[in-house]
């Protein structure tokens, strides 16, 4: 416990100081941390050092890219570069002689979408007109909903929500969690701590709420299917990047889709 702790403290106070200095510094981490992310996935089915995990580096790079640095670094759009990983991995089914098959390029091509774009969208948050309280304002929620499932889920909850891939979820602690991030979206909407009707704040909070605990429990099937207790070792007592992240990368591009946040 003690270990956790320090490492939370420590992850946050930098996470969060980059985050508030913002500029490339903060640019410069998420890129880092989408690196790191596509490893921890990357690892779980063994591909880590093989060729077509560096299209799936490169690939996830790319997207979490944002779009002024796209404009600038690459010759070429986000699209292209899904085609043209495509089809780089297509060629390598053949020189490779079958040894790499669909199953493998599937998995690259969908490991390097979702994180390189869950990433994306980290940036694409942070760099609108009222970034900083936004990108918060969601942090705030995925953190009320973990906090509020995980002691709603010890002290009321009694219905597995789906033990086949989190067994110690419970129905009721993921009710307590939707509600926790009611009610923290209701604090900032009244204390003003973002620029938003309360009609969409509330959509938002369900949102967060539902979906950000969806994406918690596609991280951990992931970690079912390929038998991993935690994504990674790089945080000691919370796991890897994914382990933290996993909730955002779901919510947030799914916000930006839905064209909640501006």
């Amino acid at each position: 416990m003690k270990q956790r702790i320090i490492t939370g403290v420590i992850a946050a106070v930098l996470f969060i100081g980059i985050t508030l200095y913002g500029s490339w510094p903060f640019s410069i981490l998420i890129l880092l941390l989408a690196g790191i992310g596509m490893y921890e996935l990357l690892r779980m089915k063994g591909m880590q050092r093989s060729f077509i995990g560096l299209i799936g580096y490169g690939l996830a790079i790319v997207l979490a890219l944002q779009d002024s640095w796209m404009d600038v670094l690459a010759p070429f759009t986000k699209t292209d570069a899904i085609i043209l990983a495509v089809l780089l991995l297509l060629v390598v089914t053949v020189v490779k002689k079958n040894e790499t098959d669909y199953n493998h390029i599937s998995f690259i091509l969908f490991s390097s979408i979702y994180v390189g774009f869950g990433f994306y969208y980290l940036v694409e948050t942070r760099i609108l007109e009222d970034g900083i309280q936004l990108l918060f304002f969601i942090l705030f929620m995925i953190w009320a909903t973990d906090s509020g499932a995980y002691f709603v889920g010890k002290s009321m909850g009694k219905r597995k929500l789906w033990p086949v891939i989190s067994p110690n979820k419970t129905i009721e602690g993921a009710v307590g969690g939707i509600f926790f991030s009611i009610v923290v979206a209701i604090i900032c909407y009244v204390t003003s701590f973002v620029d938003l009707s309360l009609i969409t704040i509330l959509i938002i909070s369900v949102l967060v709420g539902v979906f950000g605990q969806i994406g918690d429990l596609a991280e951990s099937a992931f970690k079912r299917i390929y038998h991993v207790k935690d994504s990674g070792v790089l945080l000691p007592g919370h796991g890897g990047i994914l382990d933290r992240l996993d909730s955002a990368l779901f919510v947030l591009p799914l916000l930006h889709v839905l064209h909640l946040l501006g």
